[in-house]
């Protein structure tokens, strides 16, 4: 007896769709990433796109590495490429939070489809999504505290961050430095860093402020800000920003506070 089976694209796609939609929200929420809504959008579209894999004849490893491509192009479309550390933390979470809402959906399929006696559930045979549960199991847990401790020792300092300056305004994701007392000996001002390309002070019209670590000393041009918020809270303290001639060392930094306005804000 052949029975038929009917797939409805459409609903399958829609719903395909929003489970992306909603990763990638969770991860731009949770990672504090400044992403607009179009992007997550066009993210969700690209991952939708696996579900036309169901239609083609391929190997269990063909398919696998096609997603994992298809996870890929999500991550980058969504949240662009900034260095390798940036983008392996967006991945990273982008899988740990399909998990964790894959393991929510899968338990609610054993618990409203699974004939169950107790707590044993049957379904003919035993699932191979079972077997890698088990195998996969203390290796996702590792990682998933790692990320955990992670998160809670540096995501826990980043802040959104407003600044005007010569009437322009610049946005950037800041992370809070305690270590950072750097302040220039004029006026006793602290001194906000920023790594960013498209901001040049000139000499002429800078504020010099010397500064010396273990590796190096020099001159920092700064500039007085205008304008500032940390959080959506104005910040009401006299502060300079100094231009940065290197990368910070944290994934998806480009500016550091220092350890004075935490004062202002926390």
């Amino acid at each position: 007896m052949v029975i038929g089976l009917k797939v409805y694209l459409d609903i399958v796609f829609i719903l395909n769709y929003c489970f992306d939609f909603i990763l990638l929200f969770f991860v731009s929420y949770i990672l504090k990433r400044r992403v607009k809504i179009k992007r997550i959008i066009l993210g969700a579209l690209i991952g939708s796109i696996s579900i036309f894999f169901l239609f083609i004849k391929l190997s269990s490893i063909s398919l696998f590495l096609l997603k994992i491509l298809i996870s890929i192009l999500m991550t980058i479309t969504t949240f662009g490429y900034k260095d390798l550390n940036y983008f392996k933390s967006n991945f990273i979470y982008l899988y740990i939070i399909s998990i964790l809402l894959g393991g929510i959906l899968y338990f609610l399929e054993i618990t409203f489809s699974y004939k169950n006696s107790g707590i044993l559930f049957f379904n003919n045979g035993l699932s191979i999504n079972f077997i890698i549960l088990i195998l996969t199991a203390p290796i996702l847990t590792y990682l998933y505290l790692k990320e955990m401790k992670n998160y809670k020792n540096t995501y826990s300092l980043i802040h959104k961050i407003e600044i005007t300056l010569d009437k322009k305004i610049y946005t950037y994701n800041a992370y809070l430095d305690t270590g950072n007392k750097l302040k220039d000996p004029y006026k006793n001002r602290p001194i906000i860093l920023i790594y960013d390309n498209k901001v040049n002070f000139n000499y002429e019209n800078s504020i010099l402020v010397p500064y010396k670590t273990l590796e190096n000393e020099g001159l920092i041009k700064c500039k007085k800000i205008d304008y500032i918020k940390i959080d959506n809270k104005v910040i009401n303290i006299k502060v300079l920003v100094g231009l940065s001639n290197k990368k910070f060392g944290i994934e998806g930094i480009n500016c550091i506070l220092p350890n004075i306005i935490k004062e202002e804000f926390v």
